[in-house]
């Protein structure tokens, strides 16, 4: 019995769905696989159709130890597809677990009855996307790793540090323990980053890395939703092709026995332009605009002259000046007759001139006091 860790503390980078697809497509080829989900998120169980109804004994019960792992094993839709479901409680279980007595071997004894028994070709293990407890339990039980990659900028970051927490399990904890190999996912042929990246990984890995690079499909995206693996959503996709290949390529590998490459020298990507930029010169300082005039005051009601229309000023008071001289008035259209106060239509009734008076002259007479 192979026991397969499926790690990368890096999330997004295709981890459930290559446990789920591979564990398919090696039950497909006649192996009897058994998937452990050991992210809290489930997204694995999810992925395998198991509802979250049928959870009632998980991976949390049997790292606890409240549940052997013969309980806990629910049968997939899938034939020759077994896994072990995941709830949220799993997230408690690092705490729980922070005061126990050798908790880092917790996952390892649970296995144990399955090693002697071997009721099992493959036993996959799907690790939470960080370095904790539960991915620590994964490598101590597990006798083999694959780290999934992304085919981007950030997939190389954190694999120095994944790789020296697994040479720290090979000396303190698990000897045994071998990385196996490296799966290439989620590339796209239209960028020449993925093809930097693969390029780059396969330069410092050489025969670590599989020659089955998983491809950016929508049909990967979609079977989730359905509870279906891609070999069962799609037989005939891409992506179902693709992890049928990698499922005869890790059937038929055998674990690597050289010890993992040195941690000094790790691939790294840089986006190197085809040409060099120009040197950027400074450029000369803009003058200051000027600043915008006033908006002028809109002009106040005044008189109406007989031929022009136009307002009037006050006396005495100069005219404003305006850069643009005001359009004329247009005269009513002659098709439409003005109405009279009444309603009715009549003439337009002559212009009228307002005679202003002196301040001191006044409209009524002032009242004496008796």
């Amino acid at each position: 019995m192979r026991v397969i860790a499926i790690a990368n503390q890096k999330g997004g980078v295709g981890k459930s769905t290559t446990a789920v697809s591979l564990g398919a497509a090696l039950a497909e080829a006649g192996r009897r696989v058994l998937v452990l989900d050991l992210d809290p998120q489930g997204n694995a169980s999810t992925g395998m159709g198991i509802r979250h109804d049928a959870r009632e004994v998980s991976v949390y019960d049997v790292v606890v130890g409240e549940a052997s792992i013969a309980d806990a094993v629910v049968q997939t839709p899938v034939p020759n597809l077994w896994a072990i479901p995941s709830t949220i409680d799993l997230a408690g279980a690092e705490i729980e677990l922070v005061s126990q007595f050798s908790r880092e071997l917790r996952l390892r004894k649970a296995l144990e009855p399955l090693h002697e028994a071997t009721s099992y070709d493959y036993v996959l293990l799907d690790c939470p996307p960080s370095l904790g407890l539960l991915t620590i339990n994964a490598l101590a039980a597990a006798l083999e790793l694959i780290v999934p990659i992304q085919c981007e900028y950030y997939a190389l970051e954190g694999l120095g540090q994944l790789l020296r927490n697994v040479t720290l399990v090979q000396k303190n904890i698990n000897p045994n323990l071998q990385l196996t190999g490296i799966v290439m996912t989620m590339f796209d042929p239209r960028t020449k980053l993925s093809e930097q990246v693969v390029a780059e990984v396969k330069r410092y890995f050489g025969d670590r890395v599989y020659d089955v690079i998983i491809p950016r499909t929508v049909r990967l995206s979609e079977a989730p939703g359905f509870g279906q693996p891609i070999t069962v959503y799609d037989p005939k996709s891409k992506g179902a092709d693709s992890y049928r290949r990698l499922a005869r390529e890790v059937d038929q590998k055998a674990p690597p026995t050289a010890p993992m490459p040195s941690m000094d020298n790790l691939p790294k990507v840089v986006i190197t332009s085809p040409t060099e930029p120009e040197p950027e010169t400074e450029a000369e300082p803009e003058p200051e605009p000027k600043p915008a005039a006033a908006p002028e005051p809109a002009p106040s009601a005044g008189t109406v002259g007989s031929t022009t229309g136009a307002s009037a000023s006050a006396p005495g008071s100069a005219a404003p000046a305006s850069p643009t001289p005001a359009p004329p008035l247009k005269a009513p259209s002659p098709s439409r007759a003005p109405t009279t106060r009444s309603g009715s239509p009549g003439s337009i009734p002559p212009p009228t001139t307002r005679v202003s008076t002196p301040a001191s002259t006044t409209s009524r007479a002032a009242v004496k006091p008796d």
